[in-house]
């Protein structure tokens, strides 16, 4: 079965130099929990104001 999945590997392209890229960010990534309630607010919004007109 390893021999089919190497040749299909081999016919797709598929290297073991990127699968290892891949897996490797699939440890990085899959821990990740990111909080996307701080993205329900538009960016707009939540950037501080910047005023930097002078008066004369």
């Amino acid at each position: 079965m390893k021999h089919i999945q190497k040749w299909f590997e081999l016919m797709a392209g598929i290297c073991r130099e990127e699968m290892a890229r891949e897996e490797r960010a699939r440890e990085i990534f899959a821990g990740a929990n990111p909080d996307l309630q701080s993205l329900q607010t538009p960016a707009c919004w939540r950037r501080p104001f910047r005023i930097n007109r002078t008066r004369v």
